[in-house]
């Protein structure tokens, strides 16, 4: 039994180490699914701690490592076609795509159109023998800016009752009283000027309401924030035909970008959620809109029947928008390359080809920026789209490979899932590749919402869009705000609905230059006191 049972145990064993083999490729390929899975599972970890250490300790903004010589590299080579010279070093790569020398700020000479107060300096010597001792050899000048107190003025109006001399004493008599200039709020003791200053401080400069409120009394003024909250209650009612107008003028551009923002609304147990909107027609207007809720209604309010282009992000809000005899989705390069930014700094080897591909195409369009539309069409045909086949080829090529899960398995099926809309640049070369025009003008909003917090309720984002909109649309044309805001609230009481549209900033220049608008803008007294010093 001994001698038998010892043969098996010595068969086992012989069978066993003639399957160590298979046993060891088992034990590999179980060691290396282990490894991937926490592999997975680390990449996720980085990824979540990267974004906290973004939104609480660091920059938001998404940018390309500046100090990258591969990445570098590999964009030169896709732009010259082919690998780049030995002789090119890493550091001089780098400088040609990124770096830009920073230059010595130059003083500039103050306004000629602001008051001065001329002060003579003399030396000790001179004040004690006099003037008359000395010949004057030279003078050196030196204008020092200074500030005074707001200027706040107030304008009494007096109006005298006339009678004829020939009908004193006689039974009937015509009183003649001029008539009371008109103002933007009827019956108030503001004027134009002061509207738009109030405007200006609480939209462009974006101060609360209490902070307003404490300024106007540090000049005087007892100001209230409820006032000065229903002075701009007032005026929306004025201006709202002019937004409508340039929103009118928006919907027959050929392509628009649009984006959303959040915004916390008062409400008296917890407060609510809503949202700002913005609508930029390149070169025309920024317009803004304020909904309580982010979906397809608020989305139709935006663009009610339009049927061009729209530069958008991949949100589902927008997707019944689109289709035959519908709008045209175009994608954005920028919100493409936001995912894989964050899968380079896990996987840097892998995405550095997909981020040069990316990196190219934003260097092809800064070239092409002021270019006609027929020789942008032919650069992104001769240029763009070869780079864009080869981005979309490694895509699918990649697919396969990145963990389920990662940053760049997202990255990925994002990118794949907009192709079409991301490859529509090349048909249309009006299109910009990106949305970024619309995130700097949200930015506006998400800069106000730090300081006043939230909204005190929904008709309070509505007034605060249309104001909002004026401003953003001014600084699009490089117009100021408040004399802008000003002379618009001189005219827009008697101005005629069907010609509104002159009044918008895009208009505004022209509109200025006509005798009949400076003569209704000089015959306003109120207008003229804020421009009679200086």
């Amino acid at each position: 039994m001994v001698g038998g049972g010892g043969a098996e145990l010595s068969t086992e064993l012989a069978g066993l180490v003639a399957r160590l083999p298979e046993l060891d490729a088992r034990v590999v390929t179980q060691v290396g699914r282990e490894r991937d899975e926490y592999r997975k599972l680390y990449l996720l970890a980085r990824e979540e701690i990267a974004q906290l250490k973004r939104g609480l300790i660091g920059q938001k903004a998404q940018r390309v490592p500046a100090n990258d010589g591969q990445l570098s590299l590999a964009i030169l080579e896709l732009l010259l076609g082919e690998p780049p010279s030995a002789a090119v070093s890493e550091p001089a790569a780098t400088q040609t795509i990124a770096t830009h020398e920073r230059r010595k700020p130059v003083r500039r000479p103050l306004p000629e159109n602001l008051p001065r107060v001329t002060i003579e300096v003399v030396p000790p010597e001179v004040e004690r023998e006099g003037l008359d001792a000395f010949t004057v050899i030279g003078v050196d000048k030196r204008e020092t800016a200074e500030r005074r107190p707001a200027s706040v003025v107030v304008v009494e109006m007096i109006k005298k009752k006339f009678i004829r001399k020939s009908e004193i004493g006689a039974l009937q008599t015509e009183v003649l009283v001029a008539e009371t200039p008109e103002l933007p709020i009827p019956r108030s003791n503001v004027g134009p000027g002061f509207l738009a200053d109030s405007i200006v401080k609480r939209w462009q400069d974006h101060l609360p309401l209490h902070r307003l409120e404490d300024i106007y009394r540090r000049d005087g003024l007892e100001f209230n924030r409820s006032t000065i909250c229903g002075w701009h209650m007032q005026l929306a009612d004025l201006v709202r035909p002019l937004i409508e107008g340039m929103h009118a003028d928006c919907l027959r551009q050929p392509y628009l970008c649009t984006d959303a923002t959040g915004v916390l609304v008062q409400h008296p147990e917890r407060c609510k959620a809503g949202h700002f909107w913005v609508l930029v027609a390149p070169k025309r207007h920024v317009l803004f809109q304020f909904s309580m809720t982010h979906d397809a209604a608020a989305v139709d309010r935006l663009l009610p029947g339009y049927a061009g282009y729209i530069v958008a992000d991949a949100h589902n809000v927008y997707d019944h928008l689109y289709g035959d005899g519908k709008a045209t989705e175009a994608g954005c390069w920028s919100h493409t390359r936001k995912y894989f930014l964050a899968a380079l700094e896990i996987e840097p080897e892998r995405v550095r080809d997909a981020m040069a591909c990316i990196q190219a195409l934003f260097l092809i369009e800064r070239e092409i920026d002021r270019a006609p539309p027929l020789t942008r069409a032919r650069i992104r045909g001769e240029r763009s789209k070869p780079i864009v086949a080869k981005f979309f080829a490694w895509c699918e090529q990649e697919t396969e490979q990145a963990l389920e899960g990662s940053p760049l398995r997202a990255a990925i099926r994002y990118a794949t899932n907009q192709r079409p809309a991301l490859e529509r640049f090349l048909e249309e070369p009006r299109l910009p590749i990106h949305n970024n025009i619309s995130e700097l003008h949200l930015r506006r909003q998400a800069i106000g919402r730090k300081n006043y917090l939230f909204v005190g309720n929904e008709e309070g984002g509505h007034v605060n869009t249309l104001f909002v909109s004026l401003l953003a649309s001014c600084a699009m044309h490089r117009i100021e705000p408040w004399a802008y805001l000003r002379d618009i609230l001189c005219l827009l009481p008697r101005w005629p609905i069907h010609q509104v549209l002159d009044l918008a900033p895009v208009n505004w220049p022209t509109t200025f230059a006509r005798d009949d608008v400076q003569a209704k803008l000089a015959a306003n007294v109120y207008r003229q006191a804020t421009i009679t010093e200086g």
